[in-house]
């Protein structure tokens, strides 16, 4: 049996849909009952249009790109987060999660026709271009993306080391801004940390396959520098996009001494997998603050809703994106690459599905944003994702404000967590009480 690895990740640049042509044959063993067999048509259907296709098409057809129009088709109806990846579309999947890869430096995604940022990657052409959340990229080297797919269009931005690209963004409802980007090789460092006189700051861009050990480097380190005068720790996840579920465990596990991290449940009521915290909190119940904002998603929100729910930590900041979903990589072997697919929904420890609502910190705490970004630094968040996935709760609210000012002195959310530290500010919430953990016993 293949190894299927979970993801979760927010939206990884370059996904893509294709369709396996083996397909059909997994079904001919089970068309004993009603909705096989509506199936089984379906196919045969398909198989009609795609040979008349091949027959009659004005010009030859190539097979390859018809198989892979229709999936693509197909999988764009379920959910934005499913996928089917080319043979090299997957080797870059897996160099994106081992924390190298190149390219641009964003996590997109495909919205209204157009490549939407979810967030640019910390110390990347991107970032360091100015491109934001939620900017909406509309032209390539002069070039419409309309008609792309996203994996076209993630293709026509990849390209040789050291070459620039010319981006069309439009952010919010400002006129359009001509942004030059050039490529280079992504070195993602997951973990970046910095003592803060009598504070442990601690920054988590994404989490790829080194980001437990990274972190637990970090607060080695911090602690070592502090020198026994350490007020406690501040976790910044804004603008983290996600990355790998075990990893996501793992760092909520290093606060945590025991108790239920998160859980996801597929289709069948059977399918529910617990994942839970091992004995040991590495800070020995030192104080935390976890920074959020509308560009924390997916595995930010699971460190988040799990320290929250048992009290180990409080949240400040602003609502998150809002993704609960569960991507499982399934290699399809030989060169037919891997399918991406959203197989469960995850929960936090309260049994809370966050899907299409996000996270609402303990202490909301809002960003002051420059006269010339007001208005544009806002994203819907998850629930404004074409086809989403439906949450537990009725009305959808993902997302908030995704910015972040490059001058620590003037970052309010990051200020308030320092004030709350010292005791110069003080809330109810902080510090949390365990004995209020709303996680079920």
């Amino acid at each position: 049996m293949r190894k299927a690895s979970l993801l979760l990740v927010g939206v990884v640049m370059g996904a893509a849909v294709t369709m396996m042509a083996g397909a059909p044959g997994l079904l001919s063993g089970s068309l004993a009952n009603a909705s096989n067999r509506d199936a089984y048509e379906q196919l045969d259907l398909f198989g009609s249009v795609f040979e008349r296709i091949r027959a009659a098409y004005v010009d030859q057809p190539m097979d390859e790109e018809l198989i892979t129009g229709a999936i693509n088709g197909m999988l764009e109806t379920l959910d934005p987060h499913s996928g089917y990846l080319s043979e090299t579309e997957y080797r870059e999947m897996l160099e994106q999660t081992s924390g190298e890869f190149g390219g641009l430096g964003i996590e997109v995604t495909m919205e209204d026709g157009y490549v939407k940022v979810i967030a640019p990657i910390d110390d990347t052409p991107a970032s360091r271009a100015g491109i934001m959340a939620g900017d909406v990229i509309t032209h390539l080297d002069g070039e419409s993306v309309q008609g792309l797919s996203l994996t076209d269009a993630v293709k026509l931005m990849r390209g040789e080391i050291g070459t620039d690209i010319l981006l069309r963004v439009q952010r919010g409802n400002g006129d359009p801004l001509e942004i030059t980007v050039v490529r280079d090789t992504i070195r993602i460092r997951s973990v970046r940390s910095e003592l803060l006189d009598d504070v442990g700051y601690i920054r988590i861009t994404s989490f790829s396959s080194q980001t437990e050990t990274d972190l637990r480097r970090a607060l080695d380190t911090l602690t070592t520098q502090a020198d026994g005068n350490l007020s406690g720790f501040v976790l910044d996840l804004r603008n983290n996009p996600g990355g790998l579920l075990d990893q996501a465990v793992a760092v909520s596990d290093t606060f945590l001494d025991r108790g239920e991290i998160v859980s996801t449940r597929g289709r069948e009521p059977e399918q529910i997998e617990r994942r839970n915290a091992r004995p040991g909190d590495e800070l020995r119940g030192a104080k935390l603050i976890i920074l959020i904002n509308g560009g924390s998603a997916s595995a930010s929100e699971i460190v988040a809703g799990a320290l929250q729910d048992h009290r180990r930590a409080t949240v400040v900041g602003t609502r998150s994106f809002g993704k609960a979903s569960v991507q499982t990589m399934i290699p399809l072997g030989g060169s037919n690459g891997a399918l991406k697919l959203t197989t469960a929904r995850y929960y936090t420890p309260s049994g809370t599905s966050i899907q299409a609502q996000g996270i609402t910190p303990d202490i909301v705490i809002q960003q002051t944003v420059p006269e010339e970004l007001q208005g544009q630094d806002v994203t819907e968040g998850e629930a404004g994702l074409p086809n989403h996935l439906s949450g537990d709760v009725e009305e959808e609210a993902s997302g908030s404000s995704t910015y972040v000012p490059r001058e620590r002195e003037e970052d309010d959310q990051l200020q308030f967590a320092l004030s709350l530290m010292r005791g110069v500010a003080t809330h109810d919430l902080f510090p949390p009480d365990p004995e209020r953990a709303v996680v079920p016993n």
